[in-house]
């Protein structure tokens, strides 16, 4: 096991997670001391896996399993990851699989290229495999809302969000919205009038002491006012604060 890695969890396990996850996570590296050290956590907390050490296979996994989760790695032979979440996120088949990209690429511009293709987390190498598994179940957590909530569809303007299909019209027009774009916009217009520091955005779209920088979430900002075109207006910038959304 590479020296640059924490020690691995308990090798007790528990049961009783394997009995309540049931979760399948696709991982993604060319790295096969790595791809045992996740699985082998995944494991241990009673997820499912399977593994993948090139962009190609993992494409394939993708579209035959649908799998929950895909922990995927950015520098791979082949097809490289960005180009693999870019693929998976313009997919219908494949769209709504939550990424969590792990990679030794820990650039500003790097997690910023991430996010902007639909990423839903970032894990940078070297890692801890408790703070991965920490990641991994809010990734998850976040994708299990109750069904009520998912079939809540929000109409603030000419804008309308519906949270489970994921879709988002403005003016009656669709707007197709990567994974962040989404939650930023689904955030912000479920509390018109609020004002929302970067930090609050950060935290409620990818949870706590997540390492992304102002500077990303104003691209996602840019990016999502530009897709909804008029629309965008009623995202408003509040000068050294940060975002909120028109009532």
């Amino acid at each position: 096991m590479p020296q640059h890695f924490e020690a691995a969890a308990n090798p007790g396990g528990n049961l009783q997670k394997h009995i309540i996850s049931q979760k399948n996570i696709l991982i993604v590296d060319d790295e096969e001391d790595i791809l045992e050290l996740v699985e082998y956590n995944l494991i241990q907390e009673g997820y499912q896996t399977k593994k993948a050490a090139s962009g190609e296979k993992a494409l394939k996994l993708a579209r035959a399993d649908h799998p929950d989760l895909i922990i995927l790695d950015l520098m791979l032979p082949g097809i490289d990851g960005l180009d693999v979440c870019r693929l998976l996120k313009t997919d219908p088949e494949t769209t709504a699989i939550p990424v969590l990209m792990l990679t030794a690429k820990g650039e500003e511009s790097d997690i910023v290229k991430g996010l902007g293709l639909g990423a839903d987390d970032y894990v940078v190498k070297p890692f801890s495999p408790k703070v991965l598994i920490a990641r991994v179940k809010n990734v998850l957590r976040r994708y299990d809302q109750p069904e009520a909530a998912k079939e809540e569809i929000i109409k603030y303007h000419d804008i309308s969000v519906h949270p489970g299909r994921r879709q988002v019209t403005a003016a009656g027009k669709s707007i197709e919205l990567t994974y962040s774009e989404f939650e930023i916009l689904h955030f912000l217009i479920r509390h018109p009038g609020w004002v929302f520091t970067r930090n609050d955005i950060v935290d409620q779209v990818h949870g706590d002491n997540y390492p992304v920088t102002d500077r990303s979430v104003d691209v996602q900002i840019v990016g999502l006012r530009k897709k909804l075109g008029d629309a965008g207006k009623y995202i408003e910038t509040v000068r050294g604060v940060g975002y909120r959304f028109i009532e």
